[in-house]
């Protein structure tokens, strides 16, 4: 099937579909057109058990936080001087 012809018919699939069929073809797309996304959604789970140092440092930060309330970093602001925005986060 020629390229016209083929990207047509998929617009034509498009307008067929349920809203939320179309938000999955969405990140479907993006997915195929971003490298770095399709590798990290191929990513294997980190099924590694947790160590007793990464315990340790969850419960530090955890405890300093209590101590600092109000003190930390908001995600947003890491998020903006960092890469993505809040709206990236959200689809990963």
């Amino acid at each position: 099937m020629p390229y016209a012809r083929t990207k047509e018919q998929a617009h034509e699939l498009i307008e067929r579909m349920a809203p939320s069929q179309v938000s999955a073809v969405v990140g479907l797309l993006e997915s195929v057109l971003d490298p770095v996304s399709r590798a990290i959604a191929n990513a294997p789970v980190d099924d590694e058990p947790e160590t007793e140092a990464e315990r340790q440092a969850v419960a530090a930060s955890k405890s300093w936080m209590a101590q600092h309330p109000g003190e930390g970093i908001p995600h947003e602001q890491i998020l903006a001087e960092f890469g993505p925005s809040a709206k990236d986060a959200k689809r990963c």
